[in-house]
């Protein structure tokens, strides 16, 4: 399939994108914003099971601005043979169908790896389900916050004694969107060498526990079960947050030696080597106590000036930003993350851009806006070979 190129380090792939709500859609982000074709695959209008689900284009704009940009839109049913079989035009010339249906939904279609892989080889097949595509959850719905509780995440998160919390974001859905992208790169990869493409799978589940990190191999390894440290870290002290006469600060006092810098720093020279404060695993022990006598020091001057005087110590510091402050920080302004786009509607806003840069491909090019439902099903059909009239019978049998 050809279209108006666009640049960037993938501009040579034509992804099929069968995606909807956010984990699906993330993984996609990072192929459309790489200059890849992305063609997303939605219900036709008036054709049953359109989807309401949170991440929908009605239910939170700005979101959908964000999730959805630089792609172009068919609308297809394929719960109907003849939009299978467009489909299977579409497969014939793509590089990756990307999908996160509950696992037995594409084989009732007849769009599994297997079906679609026989018309296309080289296909790279993408799946991400909520628990994994077999196994004793397989047909479970898969939200973010169920991943969440049963990988262990709320486990850890909060403080102790107050029960478990769900973390700020929709971590799992991100995690399993960004780690589907990771195995179809490396796929795409293995192609050039193998000539073939493969199913990739992942899920919110095995995403999740594969971000516990030291958490899961304390149990693995050691087999100890680690509990809720609320903002602080599980294995050393003092970090995390500490009030200030003004606010708030993010300390990361890790080992001895930063240990020592940082009661030098706060002028209390004499806590680094008081009984029960002179080393880590002491200072654990004795964790309420340390926090107590560094917190009332740090009540003493402001965010601003502990932030001043704590790197020119050397201790890892940092302020707490509301959202709205994080993007008038001056190092965020520098790094330019938000990526401008001119809207029809909405007029001139931003977008979080990639946080990945490639030297090659500066994103000098704006974002194009996330495509109305079905904008651009007549130019794609027409690449096919369809006709006007075929395309107005298409139209009046909610197949596209």
């Amino acid at each position: 399939m050809t279209n108006t190129p666009r640049k960037g380090a993938l501009s040579r792939f034509t992804i099929l994108d069968a995606t909807r709500v956010r984990a699906g859609p993330t993984a996609v982000r990072l192929f459309a914003d790489m200059g890849a074709r992305v063609i997303k695959l939605e219900i036709p209008p008036g054709a049953p099971g359109g989807d309401d689900m949170i991440g929908g284009r009605d239910h939170n704009r700005a979101d959908y601005e964000n999730l959805h940009r630089n792609k172009e839109s068919l609308t297809l049913n394929m719960k109907t043979p003849e939009g299978v079989a467009i489909l299977h035009e579409l497969v014939r010339k793509a590089d990756v169908f990307i999908e996160n249906y509950r696992p037995d939904v594409k084989d009732r279609l007849g769009i599994g790896p297997e079906q679609l892989r026989a018309i296309n080889p080289r296909l790279v097949y993408a799946s991400i389900s909520g628990f994994g595509q077999d196994g004793p959850y397989a047909k479970w719905p898969g939200f973010d916050s169920i991943a969440q509780g049963m990988g262990g995440l709320m486990s850890v998160t909060g403080k102790p004694g107050e029960g478990p919390m769900r973390v700020g974001i929709p971590i799992a859905d991100l995690c399993a969107g960004h780690f589907c992208a990771q195995g179809v790169l490396a796929a795409l990869l293995e192609r050039e060498a193998t000539g073939e493409g493969q199913w990739v799978q992942t899920s919110l589940l095995e995403s999740q526990i594969a971000m516990l990190d030291f958490q899961a191999v304390q149990w693995l390894i050691d087999r100890k079960v680690p509990g809720q440290n609320g903002n602080e870290h599980p294995l050393t002290v003092p970090t995390g947050v500490f009030r200030t006469a003004d606010g708030y600060l993010n300390i990361a006092a890790i080992g001895q030696t930063m240990w020592t810098r940082l009661c030098e720093a706060l002028e209390v020279p004499h806590l680094v080597q008081a009984p029960g404060f002179g080393s880590d695993p002491e200072r654990c022990a004795n964790r309420e106590r340390v926090n107590a006598a560094v917190g009332e020091a740090f009540m003493r001057r402001s965010t601003a000036e502990w932030t001043e005087r704590l790197l020119k110590a050397g201790v890892p510091c940092g302020p707490i930003h509301r959202i709205d402050q994080v993007f008038e920080d001056p190092q965020v302004r520098h790094l330019g993350i938000t990526w401008p786009m001119a809207h029809p509607e909405l007029g001139e806003v931003s977008l979080i851009g990639q946080p990945v840069r490639l030297s090659a491909h500066p994103r000098t090019e704006p974002p194009r806006p996330a495509p109305l439902q079905g904008q651009d099903t007549d130019a794609i059909l027409q690449e096919l070979g369809y006709g006007e009239q075929r395309i107005a019978e298409l139209r009046a049998a909610f197949i596209v």
